[in-house]
């Protein structure tokens, strides 16, 4: 599906490359938004605003500091984040998610602009307590619904310096720009495409600004991205 106003257009097979579109349109009311992309990876980076760093006691890396996202942790819009209870404290983290557009493999930070999609809305919702028990980051970051992707991905915005705001039932926690990003998103490409190959549809999840905190069964999460949109997502115990 393509955004038309307030409206969708069907696309025939895949959105990568250029669209071949049925002429099928229905509208954005009528509709329940899913997951934007399905990824066959989700790779995040750490600690790549300064002030969250500081925030967790924690030095900024040198080098972008990868993890993996499963697949299965990926939900969209309005769907719910399901608190495990093999945790205390799941906390939100708002963030920019690249989105690749074909195969790629060791990219050079210039190319970068050139193998993107676009660009959608992430939570990077994370175990906190487990994260620190655990040493790694697997546990805490991989739970099912631990990835709200949405509500779509934007193709013609530049990324460089747009607004990030996180709600918690309407109160602002995080309100920061991606111009403060440590790690920019070509070089961010680089890396990555240097480690291991990127597919068509895999998403970056480009670090969260400060003010990460924890979220409770029935409390509802809203990431504002400037120039994409807005990804809510209720919260609910498992």
């Amino acid at each position: 599906m393509s955004v038309d106003g307030d409206e969708l257009l069907e696309i025939a097979d895949h959105p990568f490359g250029q669209p071949n579109y049925t002429g099928k349109r229905f509208a954005l009311a009528d509709v329940r938004l899913l997951a934007p992309i399905l990824p066959s990876k989700v790779i995040a980076i750490g600690r790549n605003y300064a002030e969250h760093a500081a925030e967790l006691g924690n030095e900024v890396p040198e080098s972008p500091m990868m993890f993996l996202k499963p697949s299965t942790s990926v939900i969209g819009p309005n769907a719910a984040i399901k608190l495990p209870a093999a945790s205390q404290r799941v906390d939100f983290e708002g963030e920019l998610a690249v989105v690749i557009g074909q195969p790629v493999r060791n990219v050079k930070a210039a190319q970068a602009p050139a193998v993107i999609l676009g660009y959608t809305i992430a939570n990077d919702v994370s175990a906190r307590d487990l994260q620190k028990s655990d040493g790694q980051w697997g546990r805490a970051k991989g739970f099912d619904t631990f990835c709200p992707l949405g509500p779509w991905i934007e193709t013609a915005v530049d990324p460089s310096d747009l607004a990030i705001r996180t709600e918690v039932d309407g109160e602002v926690k995080q309100d920061s720009r991606t111009s403060l990003l440590i790690h920019k998103i070509p070089e961010l490409v680089e890396f990555v495409s240097g480690v291991m190959t990127l597919l068509p549809g895999d998403v970056i999840l480009t670090g969260t600004p400060a003010g990460v905190g924890q979220i409770t069964d029935g409390q509802a999460v809203s990431i504002t991205i400037e120039g994409i949109g807005t990804l809510t997502n209720p919260v609910q115990n498992a």
